[in-house]
């Protein structure tokens, strides 16, 4: 699911130092999320995500700097998985609808005069 929204992001760096960081939440699945930083977090670190009701744990999985900050993919821990009723993003958009609304395409050429 596509989406944004805030999100406090926390983990610990290479020295062992806590680290905090406000976070886009730029698309959320059952298993994972991908968070919008200005900070590089190194793989495999242990991040807590928390939103107003609660938090999602996991592990990152990939950090890549594009244009505007660096794009953290967490797979979440095990047994910890985003349900839409415990935590809908503010904006939240389902890219499987986009291809219901999108018309039917209409035929050009000869086989159309037909």
């Amino acid at each position: 699911m596509l989406c944004a929204d805030l999100v406090d992001v926390r983990w610990k760096d290479t020295a062992g130092r806590s680290r905090r960081a406000v976070a886009n939440l730029e698309d959320i699945s059952l298993s994972g999320a991908c968070l919008q930083l200005d900070s590089q977090v190194p793989l495999n670190t242990l991040v807590r995500i928390s939103y107003p009701k609660g938090e999602f744990s996991g592990m990152v999985r990939y950090c890549v700097y594009r244009e505007i900050g660096y794009f953290v993919g967490v797979q979440f821990d095990t047994g910890c998985k985003w349900e839409k009723h415990s935590f809908k993003p503010l904006h939240l958009l389902d890219p499987r609808t986009l291809a219901k609304k999108v018309p039917p395409r209409v035929k050009s050429g000869p086989a159309a005069l037909s």
